[in-house]
């Protein structure tokens, strides 16, 4: 079958948190024989920031910013099995999502894939005349890559035909173990862009912690923290290129996950970074919200803290050889049960369930 996605990027990971789920979900459909072409526009200079080149497995149209270039990408969707408006492309998304319900064949299955539930949510709630609320009936499926029950409960109220979670994973060819190196060298590091949502609980599960523990080394890494003040055992490194996320997981003695506010409130919103953190084999901190069992074993797979006091009392008492063993241990779990290949198969199922039940109808 023939997937025409829409989405922010697949590409660059630019300002762009989407890109890992997008790569690791198309990568495995691809090798279950879908053919996928991915349309994402030219804005916000992701394409000036590319990570990847398009890949064997996909091709990739890159549109300019307008509306006229908007209108001819969504005019492809006519010859599509499978038409994906994903949440938050990054241009014109209304008219994006118009175009395309107009443009998809009636037998074509029309799905909104959401990367942001919690956000997407609260913007709907707050606007009952939302262009995407009024549309959500027009939508065969709303998948969604995080939230749970509570995401699903929601989106069915809504107005959504159904609504099931395709939660982040691991690409193992992609976050694997690497050998360490010296420039990520801590006791634990974050990696996160500054953001609104993020900040304050930055504050509250990183920086509180550095000072509560002086004798520990952390290491930071994002964008925009340059003026933050921090302690002297923090040390900033800025950027840090996807290329180098495995060495950035495994050399620390631990890692710290941070979810954005929304996420942790809603729960079942696993990051994209607890699968990384795991397939390279790293000892994960993480902040506590509801669903963590569904993916991990809190004490034995992940350590979990209510609070930065947690956070410095977990880090007070682990050890190289404790972290490695959890590491071990999260890596076996992810490898076993949350690669993108197991997320392949239910969407695979869901597609082909869907097919289905459409010839039964029309028989």
């Amino acid at each position: 079958m023939k997937i025409a996605f829409y989405g922010s990027s697949l590409v660059s990971s630019y300002w762009n948190g989407a890109a890992t789920y997008y790569r690791g979900m198309l990568k495995s459909l691809a090798m279950k024989g879908y053919d996928i072409t991915f349309y994402e526009p030219d804005v916000y200079d992701r394409q000036k920031h590319r990570d990847i080149e398009p890949p064997d497995w996909c091709k990739v149209v890159v549109y300019e910013g307008s509306i006229g270039a908007l209108r001819r990408v969504a005019a492809c969707a006519r010859d599509a099995d499978i038409v994906v408006k994903a949440s938050g492309v990054g241009f014109e998304d209304d008219v994006l999502m118009s175009q395309l319900l107009e443009n998809a064949r009636p037998d074509a299955m029309k799905i909104f894939w959401d990367v942001d539930a919690p956000a997407t949510l609260a913007e709907l709630k707050e606007a009952p005349d939302h262009p995407l609320r009024r549309s959500l009936g027009c939508f065969d499926m709303v998948l969604t890559y995080g939230g749970g029950d509570p995401v699903v409960a929601t989106y069915r109220d809504l107005g959504a035909k159904d609504c099931v979670p395709i939660y982040n994973a691991l690409d193992p060819e992609t976050h694997h173990p690497v050998d360490r190196q010296d420039v990520f060298a801590a006791d634990l590091a974050f990696l996160g862009n500054r953001l609104p949502d993020r900040e304050d609980r930055v504050r509250q599960f990183f920086f509180e912690p550095t000072s509560k523990v002086p004798g520990r080394r952390f290491v930071l890494g994002g964008s925009g923290w340059s003026d933050k003040t921090m302690t002297p055992n923090v040390r900033y490194i800025g950027h840090v290129g996807t290329e180098q996320h495995n060495a950035f997981n495994v050399t620390p003695m631990a890692v710290l996950n941070i979810s954005r506010s929304s996420m942790a409130e809603t729960g079942f919103s696993p990051a994209t970074r607890v699968f990384e953190a795991a397939g390279a084999g790293a000892c994960l901190i993480t902040d506590d919200w509801r669903g963590i069992d569904l993916f991990l074993k809190p004490g034995e797979e992940i350590l979990v803290a209510r609070d930065g006091h947690d956070v410095a009392e977990l880090l007070d008492g682990l050890t190289r050889e404790k972290a490695e063993a959890i590491g071990r241990k999260a890596l076996a779990r992810v490898l076993a049960e949350h690669t993108y290949a197991h997320r392949a198969e239910l969407a695979d199922r869901l597609f082909r369930t869907w097919k289905e039940a459409r010839k039964e109808v029309a028989a």
